[in-house]
């Protein structure tokens, strides 16, 4: 559905919140040529007037992929030195828990970072990656996370249009405020972004950080067709508002997350009418008929959740006044600076094991280890429920070892020769009630042990582990 700007900018002065982008409704092709890409805008800022309901979102746009008005198409911008040009493209492993095949790869990006800012976007780099770990269940799974940081040289430090929108700067990325005529959405060329995502190992997750401190950012969260990554955060480097924007738009890039706030005032998103909605966290059933037909969050029904209150059905969300619930009355989904709510959460841990394994190896690079070491996805406690661990030799459990993190080989009974080592990691996590996520959360690594030649004359009795090659199962994307 397609509304006139001058009419949407009335609706706009009677709700209170821009709502030019509500979703689906975009500037005709004609007017703006070239690929578009929808792209969720921030809500004003916690110290805007206009955020008195503090929502996390202002509905969707759609904007150019790339931008003809940013700096040359090259992947180095005009005017670098040498020296810069070294620099520009470099990979760096900044967070380390193992293979990227078994964990959840978060590339970061910075624009408008000039050669002598790069050690300045590896702090930012950090910074903007401990605000993700103040929020659950990043916390808890921040072991399932690798961050990698790519290198890319400005011209110019800062971005274009902070601090106002005349100013235009020379940078990587072409990353903007006022795109599409909202100063607070900060969008960035697209091709330009994923040429330096594609030097990464892996991406899973995108982040681009603007060198400002300007509140802004946007969620770019369809799946690259080509780099497989879920979607793109992009985010004001040194504005904290700007961090839990973009935890909001990895809600729907990993959790697969519909929006919870809504648009009082506007005519057409007053009554909702159409099916049941895709998304765990919005439906058209309130919580009677969503327990009597044992569907979306029921099994949340009544459980205190971490954003206050208990989570029940509460009218209004996906956009619409009327006609659709969300779980709770006010989640990170609906409002900035809240946490997820249970529903929230048990989808976002589900978007995680989508590209992590709860079972590997500490190290899949090292041969002839005297040991084997697991690198679990979080450790186990009363408050988050137990890891279990469960080893096997040659398909027999050893019993004696459940539940350890490491096998250390001379303990065991090895016969001469090749034998193999297994073991499986259950994430028990209280957090998590779908048994279609929970079957996900139990995976099995392994080691190839051997001891010795497997020669009756061989005198070595030295015993070691070779773990496996990685897989891959169930990896979205790949």
């Amino acid at each position: 559905m397609l509304l006139p700007r001058r009419r949407l900018r009335r609706i706009c002065a009677v709700a209170g919140v821009c709502t030019l982008a509500l979703t689906g409704l975009s500037v005709p092709a004609a007017a703006d040529p070239g690929p578009r890409v929808r792209v969720e805008v921030p809500g004003p800022a916690p110290d805007d007037p206009a955020a008195a309901d503090g929502p996390a979102g202002s509905g969707y746009r759609y904007v150019p992929r790339s931008f003809p008005r940013a700096p040359a198409a090259s992947l180095t911008p005009v005017g670098l030195t040498a020296a810069a040009q070294g620099a520009d493209g470099q990979v760096t492993k900044v967070i380390d828990n193992g293979d990227p095949k078994d964990r959840l790869d978060v590339v970061v990006v910075g624009d408008g970072y000039t050669a002598e800012q790069l050690d300045q976007f590896h702090t930012d780099a950090k910074q903007k990656w401990h605000d993700f770990l103040g929020v659950e269940p990043y916390r808890t799974y921040q072991k399932l996370f690798n961050v990698w940081t790519v290198d890319a040289v400005s011209q110019d430090s800062g971005v274009s249009g902070d601090p106002g929108k005349d100013v235009v700067r020379n940078t990587a990325l072409g990353a903007h405020f006022w795109c599409d005529g909202t100063e607070r959405l900060l969008c960035i060329d697209q091709s330009k972004v994923d040429s330096y995502v594609a030097k990464a190992p892996q991406a899973d997750l995108v982040i681009v950080l603007a060198n400002s401190a300007k509140y802004g950012g946007a969620g770019y969260n369809e799946a690259s067709p080509t780099l497989g990554y879920e979607g793109i955060a992009t985010a004001s480097a040194h504005d904290e508002a700007s961090s839990q924007v973009a935890v909001h738009e990895t809600g729907h890039s990993l959790g697969k997350l519909a929006d919870e706030y809504s648009y009082p005032g506007v005519p057409e998103y007053q009554q909702y009418t159409g099916p049941e909605k895709p998304e765990s966290n919005s439906s058209v059933l309130n919580a009677g008929a969503m327990a009597a037909g044992r569907t979306k969050w029921y099994r949340w029904l009544g459980a205190a959740s971490p954003d206050g209150g208990t989570v029940g059905a509460f009218e209004g969300g996906n956009y619409y006044v009327k006609g659709l619930y969300r779980p709770t009355a006010d989640s990170l989904m609906r409002t900035l600076g809240r946490p997820f709510n249970l529903p929230g959460a048990e989808a976002m841990i589900a978007g995680f094991y989508r590209h992590a394994s709860p079972a590997a190896p500490v190290d899949r690079t090292q041969r002839g280890s005297t040991t084997a070491s697991l690198a679990l996805p979080r450790a186990g406690d009363v408050a988050h429920g137990e890891v279990l661990v469960r080893w096997y030799l040659d398909g027999r459990e050893l019993r004696g070892y459940r539940d350890r993190d490491r096998m250390t080989l001379r303990q065991l009974a090895f016969g001469r020769g090749r034998h193999r080592l297994t073991a499986t990691v259950t994430d028990a996590t209280s957090a998590v009630r779908d048994p279609a996520v929970r079957a996900k959360l139990t995976g099995s690594t392994g080691w190839t042990v051997q001891h010795g030649t497997g020669s009756a004359t061989d005198l070595a009795s030295r015993i070691v582990a070779t773990p496996d090659a990685a897989a891959v199962p169930g990896r979205a994307g790949r």
